[in-house]
């Protein structure tokens, strides 16, 4: 009475016309189609194609019928077409809406450590945020972080997100971050000393981010390090000049990112 089973036989090699053909355009993000490695297309040939994923892994899969799956189906990836175009991609990888208008604004909010993290975030995620609704702000440091939590009032509906530097155990981030974590306020937080050092050093051109000696500030020290003539705010210009994409950030910023935007919309 039911038919046959829709799972039996080799689902993977369907009838011509049953699964869509899509051009791996790079930027185009999919799965294999065990589910086992999801990632961006970087590179396509007639036969294979280079997926990378947010780590900056990379793996390459042959061009196989419904080898591949994209928002949960399966699809066959083929050699894109010299001037043809896919779907357009923001800086973060998802998927840009064409035409956005602006949307209200949630009562959520992500809150941000200073300036240049706000700046990053929204040349990165800004897209995505506006689709979303949901605004930025920054603390200029997490010392009043206590304070601000109290006076926004975090209750259902109306979360509050935190993005902190160097929330590492035992520092004085990591603490006060305990104080006022709750159902509906999330701390997270990257290692790094200063957002700057969430930009992958081969986006600068440099091998790796120097070391600082204790007693002398970061930043500076980092400026003096690598030969730079400029003031902190001219080095950051330089350092966000060079970020382009997600590819160019740290997993260690991006997931954390990520779970912030999922905790204040969901």
């Amino acid at each position: 009475m039911y038919g046959r089973d829709v799972l039996s036989g080799d689902w993977r090699r369907p009838r011509r016309g049953q699964i869509p053909e899509i051009p791996a355009e790079p930027g185009l993000v999919v799965e294999d189609a065990e589910g086992r490695f999801c990632g961006a297309v970087v590179a396509c040939d007639k036969e294979a194609v280079t997926l990378e994923d947010r780590f900056g892994r990379r793996r390459v899969f042959p061009l196989t019928p419904a080898g591949f799956l994209l928002e949960g189906e399966p699809v066959t990836l083929v050699r894109p077409q010299a001037g043809a175009k896919g779907p357009l991609r923001s800086a973060s990888g998802s998927i840009a809406v064409e035409g956005l208008r602006a949307q209200v604004a949630r009562e959520s909010r992500i809150y941000v450590e200073g300036v240049h993290d706000a700046s990053l975030v929204e040349k990165i995620w800004g897209h995505d945020l506006r689709v979303e609704g949901v605004v930025v702000e920054y603390l200029e440091g997490v010392d009043d972080l206590p304070a601000i939590v109290e006076e926004f009032g975090p209750e259902p509906g109306r979360r509050l997100g935190v993005l902190v530097d160097h929330l590492v155990p035992g520092s004085k981030e990591s603490r006060i971050a305990a104080r006022v974590s709750g159902d509906d306020v999330l701390i997270v937080g990257h290692p790094f000393v200063d957002i700057w050092q969430a930009v992958k050093p081969r986006a600068l051109g440099i091998p790796a981010w120097p070391d600082v000696p204790r007693g002398v500030p970061w930043k500076e020290g980092v400026i003096d390090a690598l030969g730079w003539r400029m003031d902190p705010q001219e080095a950051w210009r330089h350092i966000l000049g060079r970020v382009t994409t997600y590819a160019d950030l740290e997993p260690e910023l991006l997931g954390r990112v990520e779970e912030l935007i999922d905790f204040v919309t969901g």
